[in-house]
């Protein structure tokens, strides 16, 4: 029932669609969301996930998963993040990632919804890490679709691979155009 109401919210009322798919053979990845540059692109997330019903995951503090939220937020698809042991972040969520059976990451690597020129590249060596491919998501408000491209594979060559996967993200419009990536 809840895929449907949100069906009907998303296609229906708010005039969205979704071009591509989510692999459900491929149970690890970087969904790599760009561009982020409003607070409307969360719930246009959840109404993906929920459409698709395919499980997409995000990393937050640990603390955030006690009471009385701490259910609420694993329910979500929030997974806890352990920075003890002196891991770093990137370290961190690939520890996550060995963990699970099932983690599909979102991601937003421009690390803040105002204009940036250059992705940070957390997302890329958390891919290189747990050895997972990554999967560019384009939120266009310009064309009022949610994009899914193929599933890429980092090679190690960053320089390179950025240059390949920023492409997809070209001519692509956030809710706050002046603030999109420009790829």
């Amino acid at each position: 029932m809840k895929k449907l109401i949100y069906k009907w919210i998303f296609f229906r009322l708010m005039g969205w669609k979704i071009v591509g798919i989510v692999d459900e053979n491929i149970k690890k990845s970087i969904m790599m969301v760009v561009p982020h540059t409003s607070w409307h692109d969360f719930y246009l997330g959840i109404f993906t996930r929920g459409i698709l019903g395919v499980e997409i995951n995000w990393v937050g503090k640990k603390e955030l998963f006690r009471f009385p939220f701490g259910w609420y937020f694993k329910y979500m698809g929030g997974a806890p993040l352990d920075r003890m042991g002196g891991l770093n972040k990137v370290d961190a969520i690939a520890e996550v990632f060995k963990k699970k059976a099932v983690f599909r990451l979102g991601i937003a690597p421009e690390g803040t919804r105002k204009k940036v020129t250059e992705l940070k590249t957390g997302f890329y060596y958390i891919a290189m890490k747990a050895n997972v491919p990554i999967i560019p998501v384009a939120f266009d408000y310009g064309k009022m679709e949610i994009r899914f491209g193929n599933p890429f594979y980092p090679t190690g060559n960053l320089e390179a691979d950025m240059k390949i996967i920023s492409n997809y993200f070209v001519g692509t419009k956030g809710k706050i155009p002046e603030n999109s990536f420009e790829g």
